[in-house]
């Protein structure tokens, strides 16, 4: 997980005031000439052109015209994430493609991925919904069902990490730590969807700066850090244990009503990909128990489950792509193999072992895999 996620607001109810204090500012009342949605990132503010697009799919062109890393969201009202871009560098574009339903939104941009944000008010109009293929419907139902298993095979394995916390045993507890974890990687933008859920049981060290007054750092990597760092366990832990395994049901009840489209899962499988490029290959995921590779490894599956259940309906509309992205997971996918002695565990090298030189060519990989996937959505819905 990124250091910091946005924090629960009143969304639509203080738009006013959010558009007087934050610099968001509206270009337009119309789309562009192709249709798309435009959004100017600044350092201090977030512009769109128009506050009212067509239901069904709609086409966001994002342009950073600020000194610092944004990321670009679209939100439900209640600050569930619809679709979201990360790592937008200052003089870069990117894209992003969403299928939305009539209603109430907000586009929030984030320079620095720091801070709320600056919001912007947008609507959905017309009751049209977007149209499906028949093979579109069958990628959603199949990825529905792989997020309910992951979170159905999730607690178990965690249970069996915060038994061992709660006993007080550090090696059991350290041996099922990664174990974990492997299905929440692999769906983790379901579970970010929900906006609450993650950073309870995912926030690193680094995002604890951004924690409201009496918010607690809870989760998995507070418990990492007394097991590999502080190398003791006392009665906190045995709470936090409790606490993880309460977030986590709330997780596997809410998995069944997550909002499931063809674009969520091909963005969902980017966000993967940039959840493996700012975290596991930096080594800054799992500081301290350094089992990055599982975490990685984890992720790459996950895109590559998403982008196999679209496959049937990218490859009829861009071919090209589709050959381009089978070639780069098995390479991706080859590369991590080298870093494991038996390719049908997960027993990984642990990532303080990898060598800058080595990382860089992980880094490599990721970026030559995450520039044709963020294409996806768009072959989706040609």
């Amino acid at each position: 997980m990124r250091p910091a996620r946005l924090s629960a607001v009143t969304a639509l109810a203080a738009v006013t005031v959010l558009t007087a204090v934050t610099g968001c500012t509206e270009k337009s009342d119309a789309k562009d000439g192709d249709g798309a949605v435009a959004v100017t990132a600044k350092d201090d503010s977030c512009e769109v052109s128009t506050k009212e697009f067509p239901a069904g799919h709609v086409r966001l062109d994002i342009e950073n015209k600020g000194s610092k890393v944004t990321e670009v969201y679209l939100l439900f009202p209640d600050d569930r994430i619809v679709t979201e871009r990360e790592n937008i560098g200052p003089g870069t574009k990117a894209r992003l493609t969403a299928e939305v339903k009539a209603g109430d939104y907000a586009v929030t941009c984030r320079p620095g991925m720091k801070g709320d944000g600056f919001r912007r008010p947008v609507k959905a109009t017309g009751g049209t919904p977007a149209k499906r293929s028949p093979e579109m419907d069958k990628a959603v139902a199949g990825y529905r069902e792989y997020a309910r298993r992951q979170a159905d095979e999730t607690l178990p394995k965690a249970k069996a990490f915060t038994d061992a916390v709660r006993a007080g045993d550090l090696d059991a507890a350290k041996k099922a730590y990664a174990a974990s974890r492997i299905g929440w990687e692999r769906t983790e933008p379901v579970a970010e969807s929900f906006g609450d859920i993650d950073p309870k049981v995912d926030l690193r060290e680094d995002g604890v700066a951004d924690l409201k007054p009496g918010e607690k750092w809870t989760g998995w990597h507070r418990l990492e850090k007394s097991l590999w760092k502080e190398g003791k366990l006392g009665a906190e832990d045995k709470t936090l244990a409790d606490t993880l395994d309460k977030d986590l049901a709330v997780w596997v009840q809410k998995v069944g009503t997550a909002e499931i489209t063809p674009t969520s899962m091909a963005n969902g499988a980017k966000e993967l990909l940039d959840e493996v490029a700012t975290g596991k290959v930096t080594g800054e995921e799992e500081r301290y128990s350094h089992t990055d590779l599982v975490d990685f490894k984890a992720n790459v599956e996950g895109a590559q489950t998403s982008y196999e259940l679209l496959k049937p309906v990218a490859a009829k509309n861009d071919p090209a792509l589709v050959t381009e992205l089978d070639k780069q997971f098995a390479a991706l996918n080859t590369l991590l193999d080298r870093y494991r002695p038996n390719t049908s565990s997960y027993d990984f090298t642990s990532y303080d072992k990898v060598t800058t030189a080595q990382r860089k060519d992980l880094s490599d990989a990721v970026n030559a895999l995450a520039e044709p996937l963020s294409k996806l959505a768009a072959a989706v819905v040609k």
